[in-house]
């Protein structure tokens, strides 16, 4: 089945047009205009008729990828608070006349990569996004694992360090605040606004610089090394701006991993970058669609 897949962000909405073999037909780009929710709602809507056309508008679905937990019937958004003012509770089915589907923003970004990227054919998957601050999301016998309140894979909100700052769930110290990119300020003593700042020193020798990001660094793999223990993945996939550090990041991060994974008979997790970039969670929620609606369609 044809699909339409949109990631609704605060900056951008990002969409893509897929058909039943899974291949990205059309790509689409717009602007949010977050602050007034009747713009950004018209804005989805025209992605939804643009795309619609380039197929004549035959049978297809739709997939939103947005920030918030979704409610049980992945009908609506149905927490978010301080984002994207309108979004709560709001039924795009009804509003855009048109099947659609509805899940977290990073779930959305590890089906992609767990249909057709870095974890491709794998069943047991953890996934972080590492940027302004820290997403993540959880597959488990190869689908989404939710939990209770749909509110499972917050993995950035888990405790490194019990003596630091509350982050915006009340954890102190999470890997949130280690390494994403909103603290960096702060880690870096206000010498570095942006990681991006912070990485140009770091290649440049700077001393300080090198200490500051190589403890985000080991905060990361204490953090990927505790996922290990009580998850053990097969894959562990990287996503977000901070990745596109590569070796910058990959090769400390694998040399504290040796350090702190749990490795019986040597086996350890595989960390992997992910392949989808910025448009991972709108591929997600086309394939997420595709099969929803398949599901009820067998019943």
């Amino acid at each position: 089945m044809t699909a339409i897949g949109i990631d609704l962000g605060g900056t951008r909405i990002k969409s893509v047009l897929i058909d039943a073999d899974g291949n990205i037909l059309e790509k689409l780009y717009m602007p949010t205009n977050d602050g007034d929710d009747k713009v950004w709602k018209q804005s989805v809507k025209e992605v939804v008729n643009k795309l619609s056309e380039k197929i004549n508008n035959q049978s297809f679905v739709i997939g939103m990828s947005a920030p918030g937990l979704p409610d049980d019937t992945s009908s609506v958004i149905a927490y978010m608070p301080g984002r994207l003012q309108g979004l709560e509770q709001f039924n795009w089915s009804a509003f855009l006349e048109h099947p659609t589907y509805i899940l977290n923003d990073g779930v959305a970004a590890l089906i992609a990569e767990a249909r057709s990227g870095a974890a491709k054919n794998k069943k047991h998957v953890a996934m972080l996004t590492i940027g302004t601050g820290v997403g993540g999301a959880i597959l488990i016998n190869g689908m989404p694992y939710l939990g209770a309140f749909n509110k499972a894979g917050h993995i950035g909100h888990m405790v490194i360090n019990d003596e630091g700052d509350a982050d915006v769930t009340g954890m102190p110290g999470s890997l949130e605040e280690c390494i994403g990119n909103y603290t960096i300020l702060k880690r870096s003593k206000g010498q570095y606004s942006t990681t991006h700042d912070l990485l140009q020193a770091v290649n440049t020798g700077q001393e300080f610089a090198t200490e500051v990001w190589l403890k985000s660094v080991r905060h990361l793999a204490i953090g990927l090394a505790s996922i290990t223990n009580i998850l053990s993945p097969e894959v562990i996939v990287l996503g977000g701006g901070i990745t596109e550090a590569n070796d910058d990041l990959f090769v400390p991060l694998n040399k504290y991993m040796t350090q702190y994974e749990w490795r019986t008979n040597e086996n350890g997790v595989e960390i992997v970058k992910a392949v989808h970039g910025d448009l991972a969670g709108a591929i997600g929620a086309a394939y997420f669609a595709v099969e929803r609606e398949a599901a009820l369609n067998n019943k």
